[in-house]
């Protein structure tokens, strides 16, 4: 997933981004609302984690902003506002999940999955797909022979695929997967990915329509 950031503290900042990143996640960090905003309107994010006192506003406003404008990105609010009425005002306002600091890492890795498998529209983070057993929790997959072993960069553009089984994700979509893992991302990057994808899963898991770009196709298929 692309995962936007909004959070002030450096050292929680850091220590998020560096949780998002090991995940095998892209991860954008911005301080302020300001920044937040420029990036909402330049890149497509699979998910938003939002700190609600920033140093130019509240990330609440950002959040109601959001959905009256018929966005449906997923967003978990990450706060030190405790009170219950603090985080009814919070889901209330439109986001999908509510966590307060200080919390552990390990369960915001487990709410950021839970909440972008309820928008992928299957709670079930076990996914049978032909021969293969995929478990999106701990981000493992078996088929006949065993466990298939996916780099971080491979699991981005699989885990895109998945994600919207049907539809067709074109390269620079895909391309946006990989910008925070990748300093530069080099005009056939995804044409290598797919390639390997094709040679771990089978070369019926990654669909190339011509001049239109990628969908989910059959892992686990014979060649």
């Amino acid at each position: 997933m692309r995962i936007l950031l909004v959070e002030d503290d450096p050292g929680l900042g850091m220590a998020v981004q560096d949780q998002i990143l090991a995940e095998g996640h892209c991860v954008d960090r911005v301080m302020t609302l300001a920044d937040a905003h420029a990036c909402l309107d330049s890149v497509a994010y699979d998910l938003v984690l939002l700190d609600l006192m920033l140093p130019d506003g509240s990330g609440l406003g950002l959040l109601r902003g959001l959905r009256a404008h018929g966005s449906v990105t997923p967003v978990i609010i990450l706060t030190a506002r405790d009170r219950i009425t603090e985080r009814i005002e919070g889901l209330n306002a439109g986001a999908d999940d509510y966590l307060v600091k200080p919390f552990d890492l390990d369960e915001l890795s487990a709410r950021i999955g839970a909440v972008a498998r309820r928008y992928a529209g299957n709670p079930n983070p076990l996914i049978q797909l032909g021969s293969l057993e995929i478990d999106l929790a701990s981000r493992s997959i078996f088929g006949p022979d065993g466990r298939i072993d996916l780099s971080q960069r491979e699991w981005a553009i699989f885990e895109a695929l998945l994600q919207r089984p049907g539809s067709i994700l074109t390269k620079p979509q895909l391309e946006e997967r990989l910008y925070a893992l990748d300093s530069e991302v080099e005009s056939n990057t995804i044409e290598v990915y797919v390639s390997r994808l094709r040679k771990k899963l089978g070369r019926g898991a990654v669909e190339t329509l011509r001049g239109l770009g990628y969908r989910l196709g059959h892992p686990g298929a014979a060649a």
